[in-house]
């Protein structure tokens, strides 16, 4: 199980990035969203927006909220977005090398 964790911390800056860039989020509707893909707790979110921020990929604004105090929502600067172009493109290379290895290994499996 700690290989899966481990998954999903490699994972949650881009899965954040795509949704950012859908539209500007605040980080409980983020930790809301991913959550129905990926099982992550929402106090693991944060650090990572924080990174994004002090990277350069996102900036931050307030905005007043109906249901209590002003949130913090997250928007993509240039630089994010061509980041996150960059990020998609390796993780698709990653994912279509590793499945090869998997199917590579299945198919010596079933010939012996």
């Amino acid at each position: 199980m700690k290989e899966i964790v481990q998954f999903k911390k490699g994972v949650l800056g881009l899965c954040v990035l795509v949704l950012i860039n859908q539209r500007d989020r605040y980080g409980f509707e983020l930790a809301q969203q991913i959550s129905k893909h990926i099982e992550v707790a929402e106090g693991a979110i944060y650090p990572v927006l924080r990174r994004l921020v002090t990277d350069g990929h996102c900036t931050t604004y307030l905005q007043e909220s109906t249901e209590g105090p002003p949130r913090k929502y997250y928007k993509l600067t240039a630089e994010g977005k061509t980041y996150l172009q960059e990020l998609v493109g390796e993780w698709n290379i990653f994912v279509d090398s590793v499945g090869a290895l998997i199917s590579e290994t299945e198919e010596r499996n079933q010939d012996e």
